[in-house]
């Protein structure tokens, strides 16, 4: 049986680094604001919602727009699970398209090895543990329309437009299925991704995978089994820790998405571009529920994804 694992690679190609212009001017967190919750956090943009009440807890430049990266894929998933009559069960044949976008841009990667197929349900988790942006283009062809690959993946972003429109993330905008946007016009805000992750830990399928700190994934036309490690290192680290995604990008800095679960109440956390997005997100989360929790971060096995 061969072992795939992910390969550790750059992130972001250096055609990316070159796209260094802000999204927009960044302003400090109000008076009011830093007055009333976790002190010391470090990200640009943050935001803390009660999901059980729909209701904002904290925030830091809700509405500031930024690159957001890797966290781009909740989108990505959300698209997929909401399509009307999804079958998870369905096969998808791997493209060497998908390998070659991988490698061109330098980004991480799931390790999908072409003629395997893996089903939509496997595929959401090679997007959403390893970063895979090859499952990100596998299920973009996949549910996007059109005769080409171009078309389809094109068709796909319209989608989570679409999307994010009807969630009212009035200020976000994806030109990207993965977080890959040469053109710098992939951004969000903190509140909106936070309306984002509220939606899609709403759906059990997510919730299932992006709690998972690691999975074992079987191809179903080969003896190849994936095995992939979940980069979010919260995971199994902070008690209570149930998802969602990381993102590192040049323009984007660490970002973070994340969700704890104690005595029956969820809250969700997003952080855009932090020193410490994982020291903020345990600040962030011990402020929610009044606490305070020792974490010793979840160590990567050496072939897992940086993201």
């Amino acid at each position: 049986m061969d072992r795939i694992g992910g390969r550790p690679v750059r992130r972001w190609g250096t055609a990316l680094v070159a796209s260094t212009a802000a999204i927009a001017v960044v302003l400090p967190a109000t008076t009011a604001e830093a007055a009333s919750g976790p002190s010391g956090v470090t990200a640009q943009g943050a935001f803390l919602l009660d999901t059980g009440k729909n209701s904002r807890l904290w925030s830091k430049n809700a509405d500031t727009k930024r690159q957001m990266a890797s966290t781009t894929k909740v989108m990505t998933a959300a698209v997929v699970l909401d399509t009307s009559g999804v079958n998870l069960n369905k096969l998808v044949t791997i493209k060497q398209s998908y390998r070659d976008y991988v490698a061109r841009n330098g980004a991480s990667t799931a390790d999908l090895r072409v003629g395997d197929k893996l089903t939509v349900r496997q595929l959401l988790y090679g997007l959403m543990l390893p970063s895979g942006c090859d499952a990100a283009y596998a299920l973009a062809d996949t549910f996007g329309s059109g005769s080409t690959e171009a078309a389809r993946t094109k068709s796909f972003i319209g989608k989570m437009n679409k999307k994010a429109a009807a969630l009212g993330m009035k200020n976000t905008k994806y030109d990207s299925f993965d977080g890959i946007s040469a053109a710098g016009a992939n951004y969000t805000t903190p509140r909106d991704t936070a309306k984002l992750a509220g939606h899609a830990m709403a759906n059990s399928t997510f919730g299932t995978v992006v709690k998972s700190t690691s999975t074992q994934q079987k191809a179903a036309n080969i003896n190849r089994t994936y095995y992939w490690d979940n980069t979010n290192k919260l995971l199994g680290s902070y008690k209570g820790a149930i998802g969602i995604k990381t993102g590192t990008g040049s323009v984007a800095g660490p970002c973070l998405v994340f969700a704890a679960q104690r005595n029956g109440r969820t809250v969700v956390g997003v952080i855009l571009n932090a020193g410490n997005r994982y020291a903020d997100a345990t600040k962030m989360l011990d402020w929610a529920y009044n606490t305070k929790t020792p974490v010793k971060l979840r160590q990567l096995p050496a072939s897992a994804q940086k993201d």
